[in-house]
């Protein structure tokens, strides 16, 4: 007997390659395109940094040479940390992407300024009914670390400060920075507000692929438009250069941070460098001092700077 041979279905063929197809793409587009993905840090096994991370004065440390994501350097970097005014590298970057226009005006009133003072909030400068843009807000928000700017920035994209908040946490968790909660857009301290180094870096990595975080981010000074309330505009600087008092480092330049403070967080300072040839960044936190003591997050950013390569 002569047994038949069963023809295969052509459409049955097509249908199982195009699921094929589909189940493929899907993974590439996890690995590569989503941005948890994008920001895979590896440890460097001989490390090129000279100096131990015993011997800095902040409790958690962070150092990553950008161009391959290589941690050259941690120190607690997976502990929780409160993140004091280094939260405003995520209200800055969540601002940014979800302003169409960086040039509109936005109008401060007395409710953006509501329990800022109260609580001793680093501020800008700005006044209730001031109208300011968009744009001198960020810069605002990142080098004299004004909670107001903040503020207005949140009220301006989500309503309140509540609702941006939301936001923020989207952004964390789209990114990978899986030990991190926001409470708040300026970083005053909450229980329920904490981070790492190491998702701090996450994000300080991913914000300076954008070319407007990138130039206000190391921006040593700025002057605002005129407004109705500083006809001559508003010359702020930024905290960290300020406090970096002209030192810098051997074989290199310390582009550009943002400190961060707070009784609860200790002295923090998340910066970006060049050494040589080669970008790094270096996230710092629980140092002890004050706004009125050695500025310790900056000498030891020093310290770790001037080690790379010796």
């Amino acid at each position: 007997m002569v047994r038949k041979v069963k023809k295969e279905n052509p459409r049955i063929l097509i249908l199982v390659t195009f699921l094929l197809m589909a189940v493929i793409s899907i993974s590439i587009y996890k690995f590569i395109i989503n941005p948890r993905n994008q920001h895979v840090f590896k440890i460097e096994p001989d490390s090129t940094v000279s100096i131990s991370p015993d011997k800095l004065n902040s409790h958690n440390v962070i150092l990553i040479r950008l161009n391959n994501h290589t941690v050259l350097m941690q120190k607690n970097s997976e502990e929780k940390i409160y993140p004091a005014s280094l939260t405003k590298i995520m209200t800055a970057i969540v601002a940014i992407e979800n302003l169409p226009n960086l040039r509109e005006k936005i109008r401060l009133t007395n409710f953006t300024f509501q329990g800022l003072y109260e609580a001793d909030a680093s501020m800008t400068g700005f006044q209730p009914g001031e109208n300011v843009s968009a744009i001198d807000l960020l810069y605002g928000a990142l080098l004299p670390s004004g909670a107001e700017s903040c503020i207005g920035l949140a009220d301006q994209i989500a309503g309140s400060d509540q609702n941006f908040v939301k936001m923020m946490n989207q952004k964390a968790a789209d990114l990978g920075m899986d030990n991190t909660h926001f409470e708040n857009a300026t970083g005053l301290h909450n229980e329920n507000h904490y981070t790492t180094v190491k998702d701090l870096a996450i994000l300080l990595n991913y914000a300076l692929q954008n070319d407007t975080f990138r130039e206000i981010f190391t921006s040593s000074r700025h002057s605002t438009q005129p407004t109705n309330r500083h006809p001559g505009g508003i010359t702020f600087y930024s905290m960290m250069f300020e406090e970096l008092n002209n030192q810098n480092i051997i074989d290199g330049e310390i582009l550009g941070g943002k400190t961060g403070y707070t009784t609860e967080a200790g002295l923090c300072l998340a910066s970006l460098a060049k050494v040589g040839k080669q970008e790094y960044i270096l996230i710092s936190a629980g140092a002890k001092g004050n706004h009125h003591s050695e500025q310790y997050n900056i000498t030891d950013a020093l310290a770790v700077y001037n080690s790379i390569g010796k």
